[in-house]
């Protein structure tokens, strides 16, 4: 028997020395799965995008696409304008065409308000739907997510989702109904990711919602929506495609971000830059340097115009996992502390700043900051953007691609920083207070902050040029 038994372990040893060590057949006899051992910070991270389909035309797929899934009663989300232009008619017709039965919610604030959103949440609970379409830009996308989560949890608070410290930030754990999402501008990503934002007005700044759950089914990505578009909206739009690009790649890298979560379902949807979103970031900005200004330039250069759209969903796919930090960060109080500033070609009956331009403002100064950490990374986008680096010193990187980025700026005919929108130096206490609670974003910045680094931030973004 011991002859035996000896027998067996020898041929178990061989067994296992010869076994194939590759990752798709390294399985061997004495290998046990080890948990990981949990430190402060993270040691993995995960990629969660929508569903995206593109082509030209390919809207008129969206009532084949509600059959499919079984659905009975829609709810169309869009805004006042958009509900007399071609986007939403192609949707119309499309739902007409397969026989979906829908209701329409045409009350979409542009840049919304907390209270927006619960407009839409009180439709959406009374409508009962089985599945949504929103058709705009990211704010119809972010208030049609808003909408779901919240009619799919009616008892949950409104805060209960809101993201920490402002709100609870608890995970969503109930299942939420299909969206598909059609965006209309060129910027926010808001078809690939699980972010909805908005404007809290108690506090004047905006925050948001971020969870995998919310994101859209489906992203229906239809480059002939963007003939519409005006041009400072396609400038403003292209900006966040910047930034989104930019700021996800130059994050914290997801293995130093704390606290490391203790389940799953608490790794948070902004994770640090990463491997695959670094790849998506990159690509996103050499569209963004080859395109943009063609885009806005010319609205029939349907070449850039569709780029731009596909860069958008690029760079949501990237900042979607990785995170964006200071200039979004910063940018919130900047939007939401507006005075009287109205952007051409916006009809609104409100002041704004677009979301976009509020973002790019800072970005200049941001990037001088943050260029202390991973400096030949800020030295790389520069070049995408057109700097000529090949004398360039690693230590001037910041330098290099702030000027890199207020020369793009200027050439695009950008308001000459915050001044230009209203505000002064007597606005900075404020601005900096709006900031603090931004955490989730501004935790990503790979150079961390103090509030007199923000300050100093704010005072060299008030004039560009």
């Amino acid at each position: 028997m011991a002859a035996g038994r000896e027998r067996v372990s020898h041929l178990l040893r061989q067994l296992e020395r010869a076994a194939c060590r590759c990752p798709s057949h390294g399985h061997t006899y004495s290998q046990v799965p080890e948990r990981p051992t949990l430190g402060s910070t993270d040691y993995a991270f995960e990629m969660a995008i929508s569903n995206i389909r593109y082509g030209e035309g390919v809207t008129k797929e969206i009532g084949m696409d509600l059959q499919n899934l079984g659905a009975r009663r829609v709810c169309l989300m869009t805004d006042k304008n958009l509900s007399k232009l071609p986007p939403v008619n192609a949707v119309l017709n499309s739902l007409a065409k397969y026989g979906i039965n829908f209701q329409i919610y045409d009350n979409v604030r542009v840049e919304p308000t907390d209270q927006s959103f619960l407009d839409a949440i009180q439709f959406a609970k009374k409508g009962e739907f089985d599945a949504y379409v929103a058709v705009g830009g990211g704010s119809v996308m972010d208030t049609c997510k808003a909408a779901n989560l919240y009619a799919a949890s009616p008892s949950a608070e409104f805060l209960d989702y809101v993201n920490a410290p402002i709100g609870k930030g608890k995970p969503v754990t109930v299942p939420l109904k299909p969206l598909i999402a059609v965006p209309t501008t060129s910027g926010t990503g808001s078809e690939t990711t699980g972010v909805a934002i908005f404007d809290f007005k108690e506090l004047k700044v905006k925050t948001g919602i971020a969870s995998r759950a919310i994101k859209p089914t489906l992203g229906i990505i239809d480059p002939l929506h963007t003939l519409s578009m005006p041009e400072r909206i396609v400038a403003n739009s292209g900006f966040d495609v910047l930034c989104h690009a930019l700021e996800s790649y130059t994050a914290l890298p997801y293995h130093q971000r704390s606290p490391c979560p203790s389940n799953p379902i608490e790794r948070p949807a902004y994770q640090g830059s990463n491997p695959v979103s670094d790849v998506w970031a990159l690509h996103a900005l050499r569209i963004v340097a080859k395109y943009l200004k063609r885009a806005i330039r010319n609205p029939e250069d349907r070449e850039a115009r569709a780029n731009m759209h596909l860069a958008s969903a690029f760079a949501g796919i990237g900042f979607g996992n990785a995170g964006v930090h200071l200039c979004h960060g910063m940018s919130y109080p900047i939007s939401g502390l507006v005075k009287t500033y109205k952007p051409k070609d916006y009809n609104v009956d409100h002041s704004l700043v677009p979301h976009g331009l509020s973002v790019v403002l800072t970005s200049p100064a941001v990037f001088a900051f943050t260029a202390q950490i991973h400096p030949e990374r800020h030295l790389e986008a520069a070049e995408i953007l057109g700097a000529d680096i090949r004398t360039a010193r690693i230590k001037d990187a910041g330098l290099i691609l702030a000027d890199t980025l207020r020369k793009f700026l200027f050439d695009l005919n950008v308001d000459d920083g915050l001044a230009a929108i209203g505000y002064s130096k007597a606005d900075i206490p404020a601005l900096v207070k709006g900031t603090l609670p931004q955490e989730r974003v501004t935790k990503l910045s790979p150079r961390p902050q103090t509030e007199e680094d923000l300050s100093a931030l704010f005072e060299a973004s008030m004039k560009l040029y």
